[in-house]
């Protein structure tokens, strides 16, 4: 009944919508930002190995550059880095290997590193993994000399028993199944219950384990492939800065190359893989 007010003037119209119509506001808003290399502003470091590998420098990493409160290495303390141990040993035939390092302290530029786990590629265990055989597995917990609490994956593969072997396949019974893994746990806590974590890495990149595991079943069922396949650190000791500048040492490389050459006579050889799925 009423109609609407007009109002007074054009001008007051366009007052009016200046708030409401996004085409009028469009010339001051979207503006492009200026475009910034992450990368300028990050440093990069050093991953340093232990000295009880050859090849101490594993590769680089970046971090962001120190600004204000927030310090670059403060960032970099606990960060987990993955190489493989052809790379540290220089040895194509350990390419199958993957070594865990975390970064405990940063000395300049590089990242001081220690043993944090290892594993099996994939490749590498599908390659193992056959017909025909039974597959044998166990797992143990046990803890270094030096304080560190570990998680080892042994694993082993039923063979036969000798050439004039007359079945086509070479299955164990479950009897003696449970015998070989209950015997697998014996020998890993022998071997790695009087080591400390620099003897316990020399063991596991020459595979020393794996053939006293071979050696001790042979009476039971022969086996073939036996390796340590996985290895977890569940809990590490108090932090002492000095016992990880004595894992760097010159003097720690001496001694661990002199262990790893007595290691390495009696190491399991490069195991031939049937080239499995992927």
């Amino acid at each position: 009944p009423y109609p609407h007010p007009v109002p007074s003037s054009p001008l007051s119209l366009s007052t009016m919508a200046v708030g409401k119509n996004k085409r009028l506001m469009k010339g001051r808003k979207g503006q492009k930002k200026k475009v910034v290399d992450p990368f300028t502003r990050k440093e990069w470091y050093d991953i340093k190995a232990p000295a009880t590998f050859p090849n101490r420098i594993a590769g680089k990493t970046p971090v962001n550059k120190t600004q204000g409160t927030k310090i670059s290495s403060d960032s970099l303390k606990g960060r987990v880095f993955e190489v493989n141990l052809a790379d540290l040993k220089g040895d194509e035939d350990l390419a199958f290997r993957k070594i865990r390092l975390c970064c405990e302290e940063v000395e300049g530029n590089s990242c001081l590193t220690n043993f944090h786990g290892m594993d099996l590629t994939r490749d590498k265990l599908c390659s193992l993994i056959k017909k025909k055989q039974t597959l044998i597995e166990a797992w143990v917990d046990i803890k270094t000399t030096d304080g560190y609490t570990m998680r080892l994956f042994a694993i082993g593969f039923t063979t036969k028993a000798n050439k004039d072997h007359l079945r086509k396949t070479w299955y164990a019974q479950s009897g003696q199944v449970r015998a070989i893994r209950k015997k697998m746990v014996e020998v890993i806590n022998r071997e790695a219950g009087k080591s400390d974590m620099k003897e316990l890495v020399a063991k596991f990149t020459a595979g020393s384990i794996g053939t006293e595991i071979e050696k001790a079943c042979r009476g039971i069922y022969p086996l073939q492939n036996c390796v340590i396949r996985k290895v977890k650190v569940l809990k590490k000791p108090k932090f002492d800065i000095t016992k990880l500048m004595e894992l760097h040492s010159d003097a720690a490389a001496e001694a661990a190359g002199a262990k790893m050459a007595r290691a390495d006579e009696g190491a399991v050889p490069t195991m031939a893989g049937a080239g499995g799925r992927l």
